[in-house]
């Protein structure tokens, strides 16, 4: 496996907003709405809790990890 490269700078808000676009279309989160305090609401499920972000960074942070979780082979279910 190929290593990712490293970011030489910070995930922006019109970054973080296409990211949460995406996940939200795809149905992987419920909302992910950016507020002026630079923070993020996210909410996985439609009932479930809403949980704040620091910004645009954590954000990318969760696509990255939707991606790596949905993107695993899935072990064998026999």
């Amino acid at each position: 496996m190929v290593p990712l490269p490293t970011r030489t700078s910070s995930p922006t808000v019109a970054e973080a907003d296409a990211w949460a676009d995406v996940l939200v279309r795809r149905r992987l989160l419920h909302a992910a709405v950016p507020v002026p305090s630079s923070q993020w609401l996210v909410q996985h499920e439609a009932a479930g809790p809403v949980r704040v972000f620091a910004g645009p960074a954590d954000v990318v942070d969760l696509a990255a990890a939707i991606q790596l979780r949905t993107r695993s082979p899935r072990p064998d279910t026999r």
